[in-house]
C-alpha cells in the first residue's frame, strides 16, 4: 500500500475514532432518553459477575426484549469500534492482549466515572461486556487487515 494511502487511512480513522469517543461520551453520560441525569442519586454498583446479565435475562418478559438487547448487546456493540480503530491508529495495539487490556482499562475508566458522577452505575457485567466488544472489534480489524494484505500484497 502506498505511503500516502496509509496516511489518509490514519487521518480518517483518527477522525472517526474521535467522533466515536464523542458519541460514546454523550450516550454514557448525557443522554436523557437513556435515563442519564444529574438529579440527586445514590452510588449504584454491582460487583457480582453475571448478576445483572442474569437479572435482565430472567426478567426479559417484564422488561421487554428491547431493554435486554440494549443492555447486553448494546454494551458489547458500543466497544467494537474501540477495538477496531486502535490497531489502525497505533501499530503497538495490533496485539490481542494489548487490546484486551486497553478495552478493559477504558471500560474501567468509564465505569468509575459513572460511579463517581452518579450517572449510570458501576457494573462488572458492563466491564465484561465492554471488554468483549473491544476484543470483537480487534478480530474484525484482524480479518479486514488480512483481507487487505491478501488483496494488495
Amino acid at each position: 500500500m502506498k505511503k500516502e494511502t496509509k496516511k489518509k487511512i490514519q487521518i480518517v480513522s483518527a477522525g472517526l475514532f474521535l467522533l466515536y469517543l464523542i458519541c460514546l461520551t454523550y450516550f454514557l453520560f448525557f443522554a436523557e432518553s437513556l435515563g442519564r441525569s444529574y438529579a440527586e442519586r445514590e452510588y449504584t454498583y454491582n460487583l457480582h459477575l453475571f448478576k445483572e446479565i442474569a437479572r435482565f435475562w430472567n426478567y426479559r418478559e417484564e422488561l421487554g426484549m428491547a431493554a435486554v438487547l440494549a443492555n447486553i448487546v448494546g454494551n458489547v456493540v458500543c466497544f467494537v469500534p474501540f477495538g477496531a480503530f486502535l490497531p489502525v491508529l497505533n501499530r503497538k495495539a495490533r496485539n490481542f492482549f494489548m487490546i484486551l487490556a486497553l478495552s478493559f482499562e477504558f471500560s474501567l475508566l468509564v465505569e468509575c466515572t459513572q460511579l463517581i458522577s452518579k450517572v449510570g452505575s458501576f457494573d462488572v457485567d458492563d466491564l465484561f461486556l465492554n471488554t468483549l466488544g473491544g476484543v470483537i472489534g480487534f478480530f474484525i480489524f484482524t480479518v479486514c487487515n488480512r483481507m487487505r494484505r491478501k488483496h494488495y500484497g
